[in-house]
Order: C-alpha cells, then structure tokens, then sequence
C-alpha cells in the first residue's frame, strides 16, 4: 500500500512540472548536435505532440537531420479527447516518419496520435519498449522525477540530450556520473533562468511573482535550469584558458578539507598542482584532458569528496577562516 500511495505522489509532482521549453530555447541548444542525429530514431518521452516543441522542432528539421523516425509520448492526458472518451487514465503516443516538414501541418499530424494502453509514465513498460527502438531521447522531464530519468537513460545505454535543475550536479545518482565522464554539461542555458510555458490547469496564485500571460499562454519562470547530455559536442574539450598564478593569500586553503578555495571558475591558477574547491558551474567549462574532477562538498553526500573532508570538524560545508562556501567540485588540474 505504501509502494502505492508513493506512485501516486509520484503522479502528482510529474503532473505539477509539466512545463512546455520554448522552441527558441530548442533550437539553440540542438544546433550544436545536428551530426548526431543521421540516421537516427528520436523519443521524446514527457511530451504531448499536441504542445510540444520539441516535437514540432524534430517535425521541422526531420529531413534536414536525416531522422529515420521521430517518436513522441506523454503522461496520461488530464483534457477529454476523442481519444479517451474523457478519462486520464490513458497516455498518448505519435510516431512520425517523414513527410512535408518544410511546411507541416501540425494540427493534422496530431490528428495521428494514437491512446496508449497504460498512464504513459516514462518507465511503464509500454513506454520502456519505445525506448528500446530509440537511438535518442530529447525531452525536458519533470524535474522532480529527474533521477529516475537519468537512471533509466542508463540502463538502456541511451543518448540523451535533456534539461535539469542545476542542482542536479551534485545529486547521489547525478554527481557520480558526471565524475566518470559519463554524463556533462550541454552548451546553452547553463544554470540560468528561464520562461517555461505551463497547461491552463497548472495552479498559479495570483499576482504571483515569476508569472505572466502572453497571447493566451501561460509562462513561469524558472531558476536554475540546464542542459544535461552525453553526446559530444563543440565546447566539451575546449580547455580553459589559464592566467592567474598561486598565492596562499589569494587562494586559502580550506578549514576542514584537504584542498584550496577557487571562488571563481575564471581564477583558477595556472600552477598549482593540488586540489582544488570551484563552483558546480564549472562543468560548463570542463575539459577531462585538462582536469579530473576529484570529488565534492561532503555536504551534497557522504563520501563525495573522497576523503578530503576532516570529519573532525562536523561541518560538512566548506569553510574559509569559519566562512561556510557553497556547493564545491573538487578539480585537479592533469599534468
């Protein structure tokens, strides 16, 4: 029963991150794959063809991209349709193949959307064998199941270019992969704030700060958000470009961790051959052959930093002379 009631609050918060990404916000950050994608069959598994852009992205560039078939899904529908009879208890799925994506129409492709026979959840079995077919999945998850995405995306050695919470660095499930090379930084919209377009039924209170309305869509702005991937692309290996030089003065060692304080990823010195403590932002500026990351704070989970951590002191975060840092990547430069 307990399992039970954890899904259906699981239900609950997807349905409250249903957000729709701007196609504008898309189209920056796919530029930058389009080599990817040749031959390829793309899921987009959190979005329904009838909102979503990345969906009339794919639909749009199909040809240019040299797609072999673009396959959309989403979680069961909360509108009466033709296609539910006015349940939600049903998920809905397109599969495109090609046609006239130099002037679609849009409203006549959905009119293929087909029911589902499960919720349309992304790990229902049902949805799981559409990500078998995949070469790709491209979707913006809901956030607060964003570990479980991963996850999954994992298991099935899938490629995926998809959009987070920054804090998402410095997860359990997150940070290790990361580490291991396994999952980075996309190239656009790096741990900024962005307008995301909400469903007419997502709850808003009034005059709420982070809202607005614009030619009959809804919009919230978001903080925070990136793009995650493990698809190559051209600012990954492009080492930073080093000037300062170490000084004990201008760059203190930590109280209770064995490695020196870096506040700023632009202020890494050139020359020092130690541990280092920069910002989580620093993996929109990684380069594995340039540095290893080591570890992080102990704060974001215990044995993150790999033994740097003096556990005497009891204080998990960062300290510079008592001073608590924020969330820290531990780096260390390569020789």
């Amino acid at each position: 029963m307990a399992r039970k009631n954890n899904n259906l609050a699981s239900a609950k918060r997807a349905q409250a991150d249903e957000f729709y990404t701007r196609l504008e916000e898309i189209d920056s950050e796919l530029r930058h794959y389009r080599t990817h994608f040749s031959g390829k069959t793309v899921l987009c598994n959190c979005d329904d063809p009838r909102r979503s852009n990345f969906y009339r992205y794919f639909v749009r560039n199909f040809r240019e991209l040299g797609l072999k078939r673009l396959i959309t899904t989403c979680y069961r529908n909360t509108e009466p349709n033709l296609f539910t009879n006015g349940s939600d208890t049903h998920g809905l799925k397109l599969v495109y193949d090609g046609g006239d994506d130099s002037n679609p129409d849009f409203d006549q492709i959905a009119d293929t959307v087909q029911p589902l026979r499960g919720d349309g959840s992304f790990d229902s079995a049902e949805c799981r064998a559409l990500l078998e077919e995949a070469d790709i999945v491209v979707t913006n998850p809901p956030f607060s199941r964003f570990r479980d995405f991963v996850a999954l995306l994992m298991k099935y050695k899938k490629k995926f270019l998809i959009i987070g919470n920054q804090n998402a660095i410095t997860y359990k499930e997150i940070f290790p992969l990361i580490k291991e090379n396994k999952l980075w930084s996309g190239i656009s919209m790096n741990g900024s704030n962005r307008w995301f377009e909400v469903p007419e039924d997502y709850e808003v209170r009034p005059n709420a700060a982070g809202y607005k309305e614009k030619d009959g869509h809804r919009f919230l702005f978001v903080n925070g958000v990136r793009w995650f991937t493990n698809m190559e692309h051209s600012k990954r290996n492009l080492p930073l470009d080093l000037y300062r030089t170490y000084n004990a003065e201008a760059y203190p060692h930590y109280d209770n961790y064995d490695a020196i304080e870096c506040s700023k990823v632009a202020e890494i010195p050139m020359d020092y051959d130690g541990i280092m403590g920069v910002p989580i932002t620093f993996i929109d500026k990684y380069c594995p052959e340039q540095f290893e990351i080591v570890g992080a704070s102990e704060s974001e989970g215990k044995g993150f930093s790999m033994g740097l951590w003096h556990e005497a002191s009891r204080v998990s975060q960062p300290l510079v002379n008592g001073q608590k840092k924020y969330k820290r990547l531990f780096i260390r430069r390569i020789k």
